[in-house]
């Protein structure tokens, strides 16, 4: 882990620590970079890292103004410190709460659909660079449903179906599960993506949320 390189982004660290975590050790020399947010050193992968919101979603109402005036549980006050001291929020309380720094993240997100458009032309353009395989993580304020989720995958593999540069894989990010969906699995007859999820338990959150701060 000391080889890594991470100078930016609180949820870039988040999302290599969920991946590595979920998917094993093969994710554990993602370094930090741009164009993609997350590479291999061999360029063998490069995972672009982004974030998803439905306009109808009010974030200033979650957002975290007098953090002193809130009614915490004596058991939940220490995550609420954690929040205050650092600015975000994610993971911890159940994803109820955005920290004062993490607001703009989530201010200018796009909706799902939209910023997946944009994300495949960006990598089918070059963009992105060269790499062996591309992925796309999309961290998704909103909990989505097993439904919502297979229609995201079509969506993705209908608009990327006739690129010559394409994302193979896509990770789902919510505070409690991670999707992991494997797009080089749908063929022209519309079979389903082959996707698997993992659950994110509250201990988890909070080891990620951690180790996103301070590794």
């Amino acid at each position: 882990m000391s080889n890594r390189k991470f100078d930016t982004c609180f949820f870039e660290r988040y999302a290599q620590i969920t991946l590595e975590t979920c998917l094993g050790p093969e994710y554990a020399d993602l370094v930090n970079e741009d164009r993609p947010d997350l590479q291999m050193p061999d360029k063998s992968l490069g995972i672009e890292v982004t974030r998803a919101m439905e306009p109808k979603k009010d974030v200033a109402t979650d957002m975290l103004k007098e953090m002193a005036g809130l009614q915490v549980e004596e058991e939940d006050r220490e995550e609420m410190d954690k929040i205050i001291q650092s600015g975000y929020g994610y993971g911890l309380q159940d994803g109820k709460y955005i920290g004062h720094l993490e607001y703009e993240y989530w201010a200018l997100a796009q909706p799902l659909r939209r910023i997946i458009q944009s994300k495949v032309g960006k990598v089918a353009s070059g963009f992105y660079g060269e790499f062996k395989e591309f992925g796309l993580y999309i961290f998704c304020k909103d909990n989505l449903t097993e439904e919502e989720v297979n229609l995201t995958m079509e969506y993705t593999s209908d608009l990327q179906r006739n690129l010559d540069v394409k994302y193979s894989k896509m990770y789902l990010s919510l505070i409690d599960k991670l999707y992991v969906c494997d797009l080089t699995e749908v063929d022209r007859l519309h079979h389903q993506t082959k996707c698997t999820s993992y659950d994110i338990s509250r201990k988890m959150c909070k080891e990620f949320f951690i180790k996103a701060l301070y590794d």
